[in-house]
């Protein structure tokens, strides 16, 4: 069996084992700690996937693919703590996918990439950083809007959800019209040989392992969040801190492991195309569609955040903008993105 059979073989267990620990009736913090951990492994199985039946096409196709198959287990995730009642671990974990991608993922990605220049910079297309900055501006835009309204006591503060309705339409009508312009902007890439002397898998094999993992990212975030407030009772953390670190880190591994590993290879723009598609992709398609699909739960999802992260998604708009809008950035920059995440995820550590 070689090493990628046998890395698959275990993603797909690492899930199994996590059905039998849920239903056999083990510690609930043994059930999300391996879940968590089978999240991780059945993106992996994604990203392996979709890279394959990118393979045929240019940076922004293959990067689209990957992000929005990517996002899958984050949305099950939300969803299903809508209806478990955990509102603030599902807009944390919106939000604090948006922050794991945009400042600690690209951050890592960044690090990796420029050293592996022989110059200490990496180098990829100005337009989706761009692009992404106009798109997370958008959103911060109707975030600060619903802010506002609520804190002014007036009559627009009782009508929060319509607001953040009308803005979730709004947005996802502007990402459609970019998502168009962009992918026709595509290029086919060249036919590279894998480095390790592998072949790749057929597309059949690829678009079965997608909807197997697909499957079984629903299932283990159903698990996963089953476990979650015992859990972190029993651990003694916030549900702030749940959603906005571990459940966005969980459920975006695919972004963790795809866009560093495409880092390490030398290939910037895909890495950078996998990690900026996920961030835009949060921001304009993923949060307003979920604020849409809460209308039908009893708890609604909206666009109000607490003050301090909507400071913290404007300032990030403008420190990816200015760190990636040059087409290049080097490894200091990349660690000051970290540094942004370590700082945020603290005080929701505190919080």
């Amino acid at each position: 069996m070689t090493p990628r059979n046998a890395a698959l073989g275990g993603a797909i267990g690492l899930a199994v084992v996590a059905g039998v620990l849920n239903y056999s009736g083990a510690s609930d913090v043994v059930v999300f700690i391996v879940a968590g951990l089978a999240l991780a492994g059945l993106a992996w199985v994604v990203s392996f996937a979709t890279e394959q039946v990118g393979a045929r096409f240019g940076p922004a196709i293959t990067g689209f693919l990957q992000s929005t198959l990517g996002n899958l287990p984050e949305l099950f995730i939300v969803l299903f703590a809508l209806g478990a009642g955990h509102i603030v671990v599902a807009q944390t974990s919106v939000i604090g996918s948006l922050f794991a991608n945009a400042l600690l993922v690209m951050g890592v990605v960044i690090v990796v990439g420029a050293r592996q220049a022989d110059d200490g910079f990496m180098r990829f297309r100005k337009r989706l950083p761009n692009d992404t900055a106009t798109l997370l501006l958008v959103a911060t835009f109707i975030i600060v809007t619903v802010g506002l309204a609520l804190r002014s006591h007036g009559n627009a503060a009782r009508h929060t959800d319509e607001i953040s309705a009308v803005g979730a339409v709004c947005l996802l009508v502007v990402y459609g019209l970019w998502l168009v312009s962009y992918l026709r902007s595509d290029q086919a890439p060249r036919e590279e040989a894998h480095e390790d002397g592998s072949e790749g898998i057929s597309f059949t094999v690829a678009l079965v392992l997608l909807g197997v993992a697909g499957v079984g990212a629903a299932l283990v975030s159903d698990w996963f969040i089953g476990a979650l407030e015992p859990a972190i009772k029993q651990l003694g953390i916030s549900e702030a801190f749940a959603g906005l670190v571990i459940v966005a880190i969980a459920g975006n591994a695919v972004e963790n492991v795809a866009g560093i590993a495409l880092a390490a290879k030398g290939k910037s723009d895909l890495a950078v195309s996998v990690v900026k598609n996920s961030v835009a992709q949060i921001a304009a398609f993923l949060f307003p569609v979920l604020v849409l699909v809460s209308f039908l739960f009893p708890h609604t999802l909206t666009f109000a955040l607490a003050p301090v992260y909507i400071g913290a998604v404007f300032l990030t708009a403008i420190a990816l903008w200015q760190i990636t809008g040059d087409g290049e950035a080097m490894a200091f920059e990349g660690a000051a993105l970290i540094a942004l995440y370590v700082v945020l995820a603290a005080f929701a550590w505190v919080s």
